[in-house]
Protein backbone atom coordinates (compact mmCIF):
# COMPACT_ATOMS: atom_id res chain seq x y z
CA UNK A 1 0.00 0.00 0.00
CA UNK A 2 2.66 2.50 0.87
CA UNK A 3 4.38 2.00 -2.33
CA UNK A 4 1.23 2.69 -4.38
CA UNK A 5 0.52 5.52 -2.31
CA UNK A 6 4.48 6.44 -2.86
CA UNK A 7 4.01 6.45 -6.77
CA UNK A 8 1.04 7.91 -7.29
CA UNK A 9 2.68 11.48 -4.71
CA UNK A 10 5.70 11.18 -7.17
CA UNK A 11 3.34 10.83 -10.59
CA UNK A 12 1.43 13.89 -8.86
CA UNK A 13 4.63 16.20 -8.47
CA UNK A 14 6.37 15.09 -11.81
CA UNK A 15 2.82 16.39 -14.17
CA UNK A 16 3.12 19.45 -11.83
CA UNK A 17 6.65 20.23 -12.57
CA UNK A 18 6.22 19.70 -16.29
CA UNK A 19 3.62 21.95 -16.91
CA UNK A 20 3.94 24.75 -18.68
CA UNK A 21 5.18 28.29 -16.64
CA UNK A 22 1.60 30.36 -15.94
CA UNK A 23 3.14 32.46 -13.43
CA UNK A 24 2.31 35.84 -13.25
CA UNK A 25 -0.07 35.07 -16.36
CA UNK A 26 -3.42 36.71 -16.70
CA UNK A 27 -7.08 35.34 -18.74
CA UNK A 28 -10.60 37.48 -19.14
CA UNK A 29 -12.84 35.81 -20.40
CA UNK A 30 -17.01 35.15 -21.18
CA UNK A 31 -18.87 32.34 -19.35
CA UNK A 32 -22.74 31.06 -19.13
CA UNK A 33 -23.55 29.54 -16.16
CA UNK A 34 -26.84 28.06 -15.33
CA UNK A 35 -28.08 27.62 -11.78
CA UNK A 36 -29.91 24.58 -10.84
CA UNK A 37 -31.86 23.72 -7.63
CA UNK A 38 -33.44 27.05 -7.37
CA UNK A 39 -36.97 26.56 -8.52
CA UNK A 40 -36.42 27.15 -12.00
CA UNK A 41 -33.35 26.93 -13.27
CA UNK A 42 -31.40 30.25 -14.04
CA UNK A 43 -29.02 31.40 -16.85
CA UNK A 44 -26.48 33.87 -16.29
CA UNK A 45 -24.08 35.57 -18.49
CA UNK A 46 -20.75 37.30 -17.12
CA UNK A 47 -17.14 37.42 -17.46
CA UNK A 48 -13.88 36.27 -15.46
CA UNK A 49 -10.59 37.03 -14.57
CA UNK A 50 -7.88 34.54 -13.80
CA UNK A 51 -4.46 35.09 -12.25
CA UNK A 52 -1.88 32.76 -11.78
CA UNK A 53 -0.54 33.07 -8.98
CA UNK A 54 1.92 30.34 -8.96
CA UNK A 55 2.03 26.77 -11.91
CA UNK A 56 -0.39 25.05 -10.50
CA UNK A 57 -2.40 28.09 -8.53
CA UNK A 58 -4.79 30.72 -9.57
CA UNK A 59 -7.60 32.84 -8.33
CA UNK A 60 -10.69 33.66 -10.45
CA UNK A 61 -13.00 36.14 -9.77
CA UNK A 62 -15.74 36.61 -11.78
CA UNK A 63 -19.46 38.58 -12.18
CA UNK A 64 -22.80 37.18 -13.94
CA UNK A 65 -25.87 39.10 -14.39
CA UNK A 66 -28.57 36.58 -13.87
CA UNK A 67 -31.34 36.72 -16.11
CA UNK A 68 -34.85 36.04 -14.49
CA UNK A 69 -37.53 38.39 -13.79
CA UNK A 70 -35.91 41.08 -11.33
CA UNK A 71 -32.70 40.59 -12.68
CA UNK A 72 -29.60 40.21 -10.23
CA UNK A 73 -26.27 39.68 -10.23
CA UNK A 74 -24.08 36.74 -8.65
CA UNK A 75 -19.73 37.90 -7.83
CA UNK A 76 -17.50 34.89 -7.09
CA UNK A 77 -13.87 34.69 -6.15
CA UNK A 78 -12.45 30.94 -6.35
CA UNK A 79 -9.11 30.12 -5.81
CA UNK A 80 -8.11 26.73 -8.03
CA UNK A 81 -5.14 24.36 -8.07
CA UNK A 82 -4.61 23.27 -11.72
CA UNK A 83 -3.31 19.39 -12.53
CA UNK A 84 -1.71 19.63 -15.77
CA UNK A 85 -3.03 16.29 -17.46
CA UNK A 86 -1.07 16.98 -20.77
CA UNK A 87 -0.84 18.91 -23.83
CA UNK A 88 -3.33 21.72 -23.79
CA UNK A 89 -5.39 19.74 -20.77
CA UNK A 90 -5.88 21.19 -17.05
CA UNK A 91 -8.56 20.06 -14.48
CA UNK A 92 -8.42 21.63 -11.41
CA UNK A 93 -11.00 21.92 -7.87
CA UNK A 94 -12.01 25.39 -6.38
CA UNK A 95 -13.21 26.49 -3.61
CA UNK A 96 -14.24 30.11 -2.59
CA UNK A 97 -16.77 32.75 -2.12
CA UNK A 98 -20.35 34.19 -3.25
CA UNK A 99 -22.52 36.61 -2.53
CA UNK A 100 -25.83 36.82 -5.17
CA UNK A 101 -29.49 38.01 -5.25
CA UNK A 102 -31.20 35.14 -6.33
CA UNK A 103 -34.59 36.35 -4.33
CA UNK A 104 -32.57 38.19 -1.90
CA UNK A 105 -28.75 38.93 -0.93
CA UNK A 106 -26.70 36.30 0.72
CA UNK A 107 -23.84 35.33 0.77
CA UNK A 108 -21.81 31.28 0.88
CA UNK A 109 -19.18 29.40 -0.92
CA UNK A 110 -18.06 27.79 -4.02
CA UNK A 111 -16.68 24.07 -3.82
CA UNK A 112 -16.31 22.26 -7.08
CA UNK A 113 -13.84 22.37 -9.88
CA UNK A 114 -13.91 22.21 -13.80
CA UNK A 115 -11.34 21.56 -16.88
CA UNK A 116 -9.62 24.13 -19.21
CA UNK A 117 -8.31 22.98 -22.92
CA UNK A 118 -6.39 25.02 -25.00
CA UNK A 119 -8.05 25.50 -28.66
CA UNK A 120 -5.30 27.99 -29.53
CA UNK A 121 -2.27 29.77 -28.13
CA UNK A 122 -4.03 32.11 -26.47
CA UNK A 123 -7.34 30.83 -25.82
CA UNK A 124 -9.00 28.08 -23.40
CA UNK A 125 -12.30 26.68 -23.42
CA UNK A 126 -13.27 25.82 -20.09
CA UNK A 127 -16.22 23.79 -18.04
CA UNK A 128 -16.90 23.57 -14.49
CA UNK A 129 -19.43 22.44 -11.64
CA UNK A 130 -19.72 24.27 -8.44
CA UNK A 131 -22.06 24.01 -5.81
CA UNK A 132 -22.96 27.35 -3.59
CA UNK A 133 -24.03 26.31 0.49
CA UNK A 134 -25.08 29.88 1.17
CA UNK A 135 -24.97 31.04 4.43
CA UNK A 136 -29.13 31.53 4.88
CA UNK A 137 -31.51 29.22 5.54
CA UNK A 138 -34.96 30.03 3.19
CA UNK A 139 -33.04 29.19 -0.08
CA UNK A 140 -32.04 25.82 -1.69
CA UNK A 141 -28.12 26.02 -2.52
CA UNK A 142 -27.37 26.53 -6.40
CA UNK A 143 -25.93 23.73 -8.48
CA UNK A 144 -24.03 25.68 -11.09
CA UNK A 145 -23.26 24.28 -14.27
CA UNK A 146 -20.49 27.13 -16.52
CA UNK A 147 -18.90 27.14 -20.13
CA UNK A 148 -16.60 29.54 -21.21
CA UNK A 149 -13.22 30.72 -23.03
CA UNK A 150 -10.35 32.68 -21.95
CA UNK A 151 -8.04 34.78 -23.89
CA UNK A 152 -4.39 34.37 -22.24
CA UNK A 153 -2.12 37.17 -21.36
Amino acid sequence: MKKILFTAIVALFAVSAVSAQDKGNWALGPRMNIYTNTGDAVVGLGAFGRYSISDNWRIEPSLTALLHSGCSIDISIDAQYLFHLGEGWSVYPAVGFTANDIGKWAAGLNIGGGFDFEVARNWDLSAGLKWQPMFDDWRKNPVVISIGAAYKF
